[in-house]
Order: structure tokens, then C-alpha cells, then sequence
């Protein structure tokens, strides 16, 4: 009963002789004033519950404001709050328990943590994104079941090998070491993505492997706990065989409702939901009821109820608009306070003072060293197998190591079960500190901050197969260059023995909302009219996937960002996607009469931002169509003149791959221009020329079958023999292609880079963009990815 009042003397609240029994819980205070003592107000719950929570964040808050300055997380200053409020420390403290921590009122606190928990668990499923499991590389498959397999298999074979073996131990410890086993094999895909939040790695190649190999452990260890739960139930001799197969039937019924029922009603949603609006609030409180009666099911189920909440949340689709809205609206809450409490609730049980099996004890710290041990190897073994760079190999296995809030509630829930007593928690809880400290101070270590979107495997054009499909990502601003790159793609000759995969980004400038968007158009949500200066975009490239039906996919997007993180989107967008090349717009564009009609900075900083930052290949497109041609002969021509500026190194290779490409269509005429000095460069990279030469030899060798190729060689002395050729193209050309880096030293472009007016184009890129050019040649100044293996 919630009381502030009192009831006479000997009178029950129900009624005398009803035969009832009533508790009286002082729930609110009458306030200071109306209390004989001002510290009685402690006897209320509400008030000491706010003044427990009050004390827990601050505390909390005040140890990270000083252990993040030596990159410890959160998680960290959570599990020492607890320590230093439970019996370690302030516990010592006469009174102090009993006064601001009593064992009634624990009751609310345990309660919160666990319905935060249940939230972190969802929102973790929701974040989540099972295609990536069958999208996945071979490398993310080989050290995801690796991670899995081997611990796995190894702890078996020591605990049946040894310690159900040995007669030393007490047959009560004996469920300990085996749950202890069974939840060191976890990797945690919450806790793995936390900490890569943490380190900013989230959208780096190693971030990503971390990810993709995380969540095919995650997904084949939680299968293989509830497998082995479910099948430990069968063969007990306690159980009957018929609540078995009740248990097995009623685990598969739940997970095929959930699925074949929250699915479709997400799709129905994302569908009744207007592009870049967010997700009605109705349906927000809808899911989180869908969350407790999960929650319900599972429990019931005879499964722990952490299951429930996290295949719902594995069901809805992640990302815009219905993810990313859930997780916005309950992110705050539930991350921020709740989840947090329960790590600090299980603190607050550690006892690290009064310790008597020291030789149990022992075996503990024992066990996790060899758990820890054996999973850093699964990992790193494999990756370093799988080509990854040895220092990232490190990282990732203690990524993948790392523990936390899931491990810690694996532990709370075994000591509510009596399967662990209050010492072993302890040093179980204080291992937790330990790992989650040393991987994130190891990784913050080991990786380099600066390699974000840098590779490990070639994502780029010339290393492809030639008839395999090629993965473009175009960026837009403006109607004009969806239309300027329109041409682009019908020269690179999609066809059913090449498809052609084109994913298009339309950035928009963030205006009128708090957060950026990223809208995937192919969801088939309502349109509006905030965003129908995309659809024009969209039509272009629909028209070209009509155009060439069966042979090119197209596939739409928008992001609605400030413009100095846009860079971040393309860059992630196109990581997400596989893309070989990125192809940007031009930041100058020319009306009919050859005028500069726009000159943006800030398209100018993203497009250099991307160059330093991409994963794949990056094309600049710089489109001068508009520009009225001075002869008609050339503008009736029905050929698509070529040509590639050819001086060598990776980038020039990059863009003769490319060409090499269009020129399997008929209507493409391309010409190779080799620029070579008069003089022998003994300087030149021997590697580096033998690559040029072997290129070169197999286009002089499809120059000989195919009619629409034409290959020569120019002799120069420097750059200023150089430039006048190139300029002599400009008329003869509809597209030139360029490599974007070139050696300072090159005989060939002797004396051009002492002018340049755009530097980050190099010094061939410059004369091509340079705002004089008055003739109807477009330019793509192409640069190969970039490729960090130290």
C-alpha cells in the first residue's frame, strides 16, 4: 500500500477480521518539516531511490571525467562506482549500507537496471544488420567461427579432460567452472560495437571486420548456448522428456511469431512513413510494449529473458527510418542511465575484502587467463592467416576479446541461480574491469587513428575481374550532374557479361533538423515534397536502369548532412556498398558560352576530404557539355571519343583500366597516349614500370582486334611539351582521363608543378580543370585507392 498516511492503532486498512495481511511500504515522504528527524526521510523509498540514483551518476560521472584522459571507458568508471559504494569500501563504513542502501530497497534498483538491460539488449538487436552475415567476406567468415570454434573446443576438452575430473573439487564448484567456460567462449557484438563507438574506429576497415566477424560469433554462439540449454533440459534424468520437447516446440513457436509478425508490421510502418520525416510516436510506444511482452515469452519459455528482446530487435529492419528513430528516441535512456546501473548494481555486490576459498580463487583467475588466452589466439592466428596486417591482427583480437555489460550480466544471473557464491563474482566482475581496460588502452594503442577508411584488399577497377561487376557510387548536388555523369555510365558498356551496379548519392545540405538523414529511396516510403529535388535525380538514373534493363541496377540515396561531415557519408556509403570507384562532381561549372557559373568551396573541401579518406578508387568528373561545340562535324559524330593521358604510376593505371572497360563498346573510340621522355629515367620504380609495361602490352594487344583503339607513344623533353599536346586534345576528345598523382621528378612533367592552381589535382588534372578551357571536353581526374598495409 503507498502510503504517506497512517492507520489508528489496531484498526487493519482492510477491514477487522477479513483475515488478510497488509504491508505498509512508505513509498513518499511527508517532507522534511513533517519528520521528527531530516534524516528520516530515508525511510521512504522514492526519495532514497532518487538519492541512490543521484549519488550512483555522479560518482560515476566524476571517475570517467578522469579515467577518460587515459582512453578507459565507461564501463570502467561504472564497475568501480559499484566497488567503491559496496562492501570494498564505503560499505565498511558502520550504517552506511543499511542507511542509503538497504537490502529491502535494493529491490527498485535491480528492477531498473534490469528493464535497461532489456532495452540495451533490443536496441543492440535493432543496431544490428544479419545480412552483413551473408554479405560478408571470407576473412569475417574464417575469423568469426574461429573465434567461436576454437575456444569453444577447447574449453571443452579442459573441462572434461580435468576439472570434472578431479576429485579436489567440490562437486558445487563444479556448475560454476562450467558456466564460467560457457560465458568466457561469448563475444559480445553490444560489447564489440561499444567499444569500437568509443575509439571512433566504428567506419575504419578494421572497425568494420571487427563488426562482421563479431556478429557471425555472436549469431553462431547464442545458437549454440540455446541449442545446448535446450538439449541439456532433454537429457537430464530429473526432467521428463515431454517438457523437453514442450520447451523445444515452444522456443521455435516464439521465434516464428516474432519474425512472421513484427517483420511485416515494420515493413508496414517504414512504408506509411514519408521520407526523411521520422517514425510516428505511437509506433515507438507500440515497439516498447513489443519489447515486455517478448520479455514475457521468452521467460516462459524456460530461455534466459535477454532472447526475446534481442531476436525482436534482430527482426526490424535497422537504419532509417524505423531504426534509427528507435534508437534516438530510447538511446539517451536506456545507454546513458539505465543499461549503466546494472553494471554498477553488480559492483556494488563485489566484496574484493573478505576472501576465504583462496585455492577456488586461484583456479578463477586461472580459468580466465586461459579463455583470454585462447580466444586472442582464435583471432589473431586467423586473421594474421587471412592476410590482415599484423598490427591490426593484434587489434582485432583484443576487439574481439573484450568484455562487458553482457558478460556481467551472464554473472549477475548465475549468482541470483546459485551457481556462483559472492567470491567468485567478485573476481569474476574485477576480471571484467581488467579485459575491458586492457583492450581498449591496447587498440586505442596499436591502431592507427589516421587509417579510417583505409583497406586491406584492393577495391578498385584494375584489379577486378573484367567481366566481373562493377560497383560505381555517384555523388550529386545538382540536377547537372546526374545528367553530366549519365554519359560516364552509358560509356562504361553495362551488359549482362559486365553488369554495371550504380549506387546514387544525392548530398543535400542539412537545413531544418537537428540530425543528418541518410534515406534509402528503395524502401517505398511515402514521398514528400521536402525531398522532390531528388526525385528529378532519381528519374535520371531510373531512365538509365531502363535503358539498359537487365544489365545495370541503380539504387538511391539521399543525405541530408552539414557539409563538412558529407565526406563521412560517401565515404561510408560507398565502404557499405564495395564500390570500385567513387565519381564526384567537379566544383566549377560552365554555362553555354564557357563561363564559370559556379565556383563552391565546399564541394571543393568534401571532394578533397574523400580523396584522403576513401576506400576505393575516386573519379572527378569535370563536366563541360554545356559548352557549344565550334565545329558540327565533331557534334554530329555518333562516337564517343577517349582518350587516356598515360604517364604512369597507380593512378594512371587506375584510369587506363577503366578505359579499358568502355572501349568494349562499339560506340566508344578510345586512344592511349603515352607520354615518354627522350631521356632514360634511371630514378623510375622498376616495380612501378614493370606494371606500366605489362598494361600497356595488353592494350597495343586489343588494339590489334579491336578497330575502335588506337595506341602511340609522345616523345618529350619536359612539361611544357607536354602541355602543348594535352591542350591539342582538348578539341579532339568528348572525355579525357588522367591519373591524379604523378612522381615530382618526371622528366615529362618538368616545370608544371610550379603553377598549379588546384593542387590536389596534380599537375596534369590542373591543366585539364583549368577555368580557361573554353571547348566541350569533360575530364576525370581518376586517383586508385589507397591501400595501407602497416
Amino acid at each position: 500500500m503507498e502510503t504517506g498516511q497512517t492507520t489508528p492503532k489496531g484498526e487493519l486498512p482492510g477491514g477487522i477480521g477479513d483475515g488478510n495481511c497488509y504491508a505498509e511500504i512508505p513509498l513518499h515522504s511527508p517532507g522534511l518539516w513533517g519528520l521528527p528527524d531530516s534524516h528520516d526521510f530515508l525511510i521512504f523509498n522514492l526519495p532514497r531511490l532518487l538519492l541512490q540514483l543521484a549519488i550512483i551518476f555522479l560518482l560515476t560521472q566524476s571517475l570517467h571525467l578522469v579515467l577518460k584522459r587515459i582512453r578507459l571507458p565507461r564501463l570502467i568508471s561504472e564497475i568501480l562506482a559499484g566497488i567503491i559504494l559496496g562492501p570494498t569500501m564505503l560499505g565498511k563504513i558502520p550504517d552506511f549500507t543499511e542507511t542509503l542502501f538497504p537490502q529491502p530497497g535494493e529491490i527498485f534498483i535491480d528492477l531498473m537496471s534490469k528493464i535497461g538491460y532489456i532495452f540495451f539488449i533490443f536496441l543492440s538487436g535493432v543496431k544490428m544488420d544479419p545480412k552483413m552475415v551473408l554479405r560478408s567476406g571470407s576473412r569475417a567468415w574464417t575469423v568469426g567461427l574461429l573465434a567461436v570454434i576454437l575456444p569453444v573446443a577447447s574449453f571443452a576438452s579442459l573441462y572434461f579432460g580435468y576439472f570434472s575430473l578431479d576429485e579436489n573439487m567440490h562437486r558445487y564448484r563444479k556448475p560454476a567452472t562450467q558456466s564460467i567456460f560457457l560465458i568466457q567462449s561469448l563475444i559480445a557484438f553490444p560489447v564489440v560495437a561499444s567499444l569500437l563507438v568509443d575509439l571512433k574506429i566504428m567506419n575504419s576497415e578494421l572497425g568494420r571486420l571487427a563488426l562482421a566477424s563479431t556478429l557471425i560469433s555472436d549469431l553462431f554462439s547464442n545458437l549454440g548456448l540455446t541449442i545446448f540449454s535446450t538439449l541439456r533440459i532433454g537429457v537430464s534424468a530429473e526432467i521428463p522428456m515431454v517438457i523437453f520437447v514442450q520447451s523445444f516446440v515452444l522456443l521455435v513457436g516464439i521465434i516464428l511469431l516474432i519474425v512472421f509478425t513484427v517483420r511485416p508490421l515494420s515493413l508496414w510502418i517504414i512504408k506509411r512513413t514519408p521520407e526523411g520525416r521520422p517514425v510516428n510516436s505511437v509506433y515507438i510506444v507500440c515497439a516498447s510494449v513489443t519489447v515486455m511482452l517478448a520479455v514475457i515469452l521468452t521467460d516462459n519459455a524456460g530461455l534466459n529473458y535477454q532472447y526475446g528482446p534481442f531476436i525482436l530487435g534482430l527482426v526490424i529492419p535497422d537504419g532509417p527510418p524505423l531504426g534509427s528513430t528507435l534508437v534516438e528516441k530510447l538511446e539517451t535512456v536506456v545507454s546513458g542511465m539505465l543499461a549503466p546501473l546494472l553494471v554498477t548494481y553488480c559492483g556494488m555486490k563485489v566484496n574484493l575484502v573478505d576472501l576465504y576459498d583462496l585455492t577456488f580463487l586461484y583456479w578463477v583467475w586461472v580459468m580466465v587467463f586461459f579463455c583470454l588466452t585462447v580466444k586472442y589466439a582464435s583471432v589473431f592466428l586467423p586473421a594474421l592467416a587471412c592476410k590482415v596486417p599484423p598490427k591490426d591482427a593484434a587489434a582485432l583480437a583484443f576487439i574481439m576479446s573484450t568484455q562487458g555489460v553482457i558478460q556481467m550480466s551472464f554473472y549477475f544471473n548465475n549468482i541470483i541461480n546459485q551457481t556462483f557464491d559472492g567470491e567468485t563474482f567478485s573476481m569474476l566482475t574485477a576480471s571484467v574491469l581488467l579485459i575491458a581496460a586492457l583492450s581498449h588502452f591496447c587498440v586505442g594503442s596499436l591502431y592507427d587513428h589516421t587509417r579510417i577508411y583505409a583497406g586491406y584488399q584492393k577495391r578498385d577497377i584494375q584489379h577486378a575481374s573484367s567481366n566481373s561487376e562493377l560497383r560505381l557510387l555517384l555523388c550529386t548536388h545538382r540536377f547537372d550532374d546526374a545528367v553530366a555523369v549519365h554519359k560516364v555510365l552509358d560509356a562504361s558498356f553495362p551488359c549482362k557479361e559486365s553488369p554495371l551496379s550504380v549506387y546514387a548519392l544525392h548530398l543535400v545540405e542539412l537545413a531544418g533538423r537537428a540530425s543528418p538523414v541518410l534515406i534509402d529511396h528503395q524502401l517505398g516510403q511515402k514521398n514528400v515534397s521536402g525531398i522532390s529535388r531528388s526525385q528529378k535525380i532519381v528519374e535520371v538514373f531510373l531512365s538509365f536502369e531502363q535503358q539498359y534493363l537487365g544489365s545495370a541496377s541503380t539504387h538511391f540515396f539521399t543525405s541530408m548532412s552539414l557539409p563538412r561531415f558529407m565526406h563521412q557519408d560517401i565515404c561510408s556509403l560507398a565502404f557499405d556498398k564495395l564500390a570500385s570507384m567513387i565519381i564526384l562532381p567537379f566544383h566549377r561549372k560552365w554555362n553555354h558560352q564557357g563561363k564559370i557559373i559556379l565556383d563552391s568551396s565546399n564541394i571543393r573541401t568534401i571532394n578533397n576530404n574523400v580523396l584522403d579518406m576513401a576506400p576505393c578508387s575516386v573519379g572527378i568528373l569535370i563536366d563541360r557539355q554545356k559548352i557549344k561545340r565550334l565545329t558540327s562535324q565533331s557534334s554530329q559524330s555518333t562516337m564517343y571519343h577517349v582518350a587516356v593521358v598515360f604517364i604512369g604510376g597507380n593512378d594512371d593505371r587506375e584510369a587506363l583500366a577503366y578505359a579499358r572497360r568502355m572501349s568494349k563498346s562499339p560506340e566508344i573510340h578510345l586512344t592511349v597516349v603515352r607520354f615518354v621522355s627522350w631521356d632514360i629515367d634511371i630514378r623510375e620504380n622498376q616495380w612501378d614500370a614493370v606494371l606500366d609495361a605489362e598494361l600497356l602490352k595488353e592494350v597495343r594487344l586489343l588494339g590489334q582486334h579491336q578497330d575502335n583503339i588506337v595506341y602511340r607513344e609522345e616523345r618529350v623533353k619536359d612539361g611544357a611539351e607536354t602541355a602543348l599536346i594535352i591542350h591539342a586534345m582538348e578539341e579532339a576528345f568528348d572525355l579525357i582521363m588522367v591519373g591524379r598523382r604523378h612522381r615530382d621528378d618526371l622528366q615529362q612533367l618538368l616545370g608544371l608543378n610550379e603553377w598549379n592552381d588546384l593542387p590536389e589535382f596534380g599537375p596534369v588534372g590542373d591543366m585539364l580543370a583549368a577555368a580557361e578551357i573554353n571547348r566541350p571536353v569533360s575530364v576525370l581526374v581518376v586517383q586508385q585507392q589507397i591501400v595501407k598495409n602497416k
